[in-house]
């Protein structure tokens, strides 16, 4: 838990700790776990209003290709003896635990859950807007809301699968809190992503030095495979500008659709193991 590192047991809706701290699941179904300093705000409503629009018209086959590379983890590393298995004993769930951070509505963890049926979930997010619909995105899966930039509110190596989808990423938390056999899973915008549409209404541009800055940031683990899908996007003015307004560019000063909108969606997704410490 945040404030002693101690385990968290939880008896209805109120989790507490051997030193008595104790923290509720408020209304919404989310857990606030976020202590200290103020909490970035997050997506605002109106952004996550737009991107749950935008991901039920079924334009991102992105979710998909998650839940197969997770399936592929949790069942072929055992299979082909890479990974001993688990002791699902071990753990509150008897499960793999998939831990999605900066998981917004917990749309593409609610993905792998209903690929993965043995798996149990956690969204972390700090947008308050995001967590009330991510609480309700599986069955399997609970959230959270902490800073993911802080320390995170995970025992060391408990995580099984980690995701990353277009979210901050702090490696040595990563690090610490996946297991040594875990994978981590980290999805980021190549070059070329909504080039047309970026181009056509002044959107931000993806940073070209976005390669040599994750590699930075994930020093502590090594590459384990990766994968660049592109698919066309044929849109309505208003899923463009759904497309939009989920995203970064819902901040900043920019021109809107008019009219349909066709565009290139590409993006990398990256595999990563834990290094060893």
């Amino acid at each position: 838990m945040p404030l002693c590192a101690s385990p968290l047991t939880r008896a209805d809706a109120t989790l507490r700790c051997p030193q008595n701290h104790t923290f509720d699941l408020n209304k919404h179904g989310y857990l606030h776990l976020g202590t200290g300093r103020r909490l970035p705000e997050g997506d605002t409503p109106a952004m996550v209003e737009a991107r749950t629009r935008f991901l039920t018209t079924a334009h991102y086959p992105l979710a998909t290709a998650l839940a197969t590379i997770c399936v592929d983890h949790e069942l072929k590393d055992v299979a082909d003896g890479v990974s001993p298995p688990r002791d699902r004993d071990q753990q509150a769930g008897g499960g793999p635990l998939v831990v999605d951070l900066g998981a917004g509505t917990g749309y593409y963890l609610a993905g792998v859950l209903e690929a993965v049926p043995s798996a149990e979930g956690l969204a972390f997010d700090v947008s308050k807007a995001a967590l009330r619909r991510a609480a309700k995105a599986h069955p399997r899966a609970g959230a959270v809301l902490a800073d993911t930039w802080s320390t995170l509110p995970l025992a060391d190596g408990c995580v099984d699968l980690l995701l990353n989808v277009f979210a901050p990423r702090n490696g040595a938390q990563m690090h610490r809190v996946l297991r040594p056999d875990g994978l981590l899973v980290v999805v980021t915008p190549t070059g070329r992503h909504l080039g047309e549409l970026r181009e056509r209404l002044g959107l931000l541009s993806v940073d070209p030095a976005k390669a040599d800055r994750l590699a930075q940031e994930l020093r502590d683990f090594d590459p384990a495979g990766e994968r660049v899908l592109e698919w066309p996007l044929a849109l309505s003015e208003a899923e463009a500008e759904d497309l939009i307004a989920m995203g970064p560019n819902a901040f900043h000063e920019r021109a809107h659709a008019t009219g349909p909108v066709t565009c290139t969606a590409s993006v990398r997704i990256g595999l990563y193991r834990p290094r060893p410490a």
